[in-house]
C-alpha cells in the first residue's frame, strides 16, 4: 500500500516512529538528506550528545528501505549508523575497548526491546599523534562505531532511544538518572 505521499505505508510508518521518539536532553537530533543510492527510499538523521556546552559524540542513523526485500538484509528495511567520539589517549589504548563498544550498541538494542535480525559492524579505536607543523597539542584518540541491522517491525521509535544510547554511551554520559563522580573519560 502507498501513503499520500508517495511512499509505501510501511515506510511511512517508520519514519513516523523514528521522528515521535524524544531522546534525553544532551542529545539534539536533526534530520539530514539520506543516501539516494543506496535504496529506493531512505531517511536520515544525525545526532550530537552535548556535555558542558560542548559537542563531545556525533553520528548518523539512515533507515533504508527496499520493497522487493534485500537477500543479505533478510528483510525489507535496515538501520545504519555511524557514532563517533574523542577519547582519552589512555581508554583509546585499551585492547577491550571494541567489544564493550559493540556491547553499547547491543545492550541499547535489548535494553529497548528494538527487536532485529541481521546485526554486523565494525568498532574502531584509533590513537593519532602530530608531527611537524602540526605538532603541539597531545596525542588524539577516537572511537567510532559503524553498525547495520534489520528491524523485525515498522516502529521504528525503540530503535532510536536504542541508538540515542550509543551515542550517550560512546560520549561517556552517565546512564538517565545517574550522576557522574568524577570527570569523563573524553577530553574536555
Amino acid at each position: 500500500m502507498v501513503s499520500p505521499n508517495g511512499h509505501p505505508e510501511v515506510f511511512t510508518r517508520a519514519v513516523a516512529g523514528l521522528k515521535a521518539a524524544t531522546p534525553r536532553a544532551e542529545i539534539e537530533l536533526e534530520e539530514v538528506p539520506a543516501p539516494q543510492r543506496l535504496a529506493p527510499y531512505s531517511y536520515a538523521v544525525s545526532g550530537v550528545v552535548l556535555k558542558d556546552g560542548e559537542e563531545v559524540a556525533t553520528g548518523r542513523l539512515i533507515l533504508l528501505h527496499e520493497p522487493d526485500g534485500h537477500e543479505a538484509w533478510d528483510g525489507t528495511m535496515r538501520l545504519v549508523t555511524y557514532v563517533t567520539a574523542e577519547l582519552e589517549p589512555d581508554l583509546a589504548a585499551d585492547p577491550l575497548l571494541p567489544a564493550v563498544g559493540w556491547t553499547w550498541l547491543t545492550d541499547a538494542l535489548e535494553a529497548e526491546d528494538a527487536t532485529h535480525t541481521a546485526i554486523a559492524g565494525t568498532v574502531t579505536q584509533t590513537i593519532s599523534t602530530r608531527f611537524g607543523d602540526l605538532a603541539g597539542p597531545p596525542a588524539a584518540a577516537d572511537i567510532e562505531i559503524r553498525a547495520s541491522w534489520t528491524p523485525t517491525g515498522d516502529d521504528l521509535g525503540a530503535h532510536l532511544l536504542a541508538w540515542c544510547a550509543v551515542l550517550a554511551s560512546t560520549a561517556g554520559l552517565p546512564p538517565p538518572g545517574v550522576t557522574a563522580l568524577h570527570g569523563s573519560h573524553l577530553m574536555a
